[in-house]
């Protein structure tokens, strides 16, 4: 798999990171963390919008493109746009997984996985604490 294509202007510094996210954010997106299943603030949040990565503000899902997937994890089945979100594959924990991760910044994610519904077939998990919902305005 290719690994991020990561933008360094769009990249910030640790302790900027540090001092802007919560502890479980950087745990997250920078340490390959996940959160608790049924913890995060969007597993069951049916707001409409687009979700953005916490670190670098891109646009990676819709809520159009969000289904309930008993996992306690927001899960979409795709992403916003082919460039959104890169994957590589991940072997930690005893596991062969897909990772995803932002493909501007190279924060993780969640994983993607083949059990999805239709058209895509795939299941974006995702940790609430990578993202921000940009709700849509009416």
């Amino acid at each position: 798999m290719p690994e991020p294509a990561t933008d360094p202007a769009r990249r910030p510094s640790d302790d900027e990171l540090r001092a802007r996210l919560t502890p479980e954010q950087y745990h997250v997106t920078q340490e390959a963390g996940t959160e608790r299943a049924f913890s995060g603030m969007y597993w069951d949040c049916h707001d409409e919008g687009t979700y953005r990565c916490i670190v670098c503000d891109t646009a990676l899902f819709r809520s159009d493109d969000k289904f309930d997937s008993g996992t306690g994890w927001p899960s979409f089945f795709q992403a916003i746009d082919d460039g959104a979100v890169t994957t590589r594959t991940d072997t930690t924990h005893g596991m062969v997984r897909t990772e995803a991760l932002c493909a501007t910044c190279g924060a993780h994610l969640g994983h993607v996985f083949p059990d999805g519904p239709r058209p895509t077939g795939l299941r974006f998990c995702m940790n609430s604490a990578s993202l921000a919902l940009q709700r849509r305005q009416d």
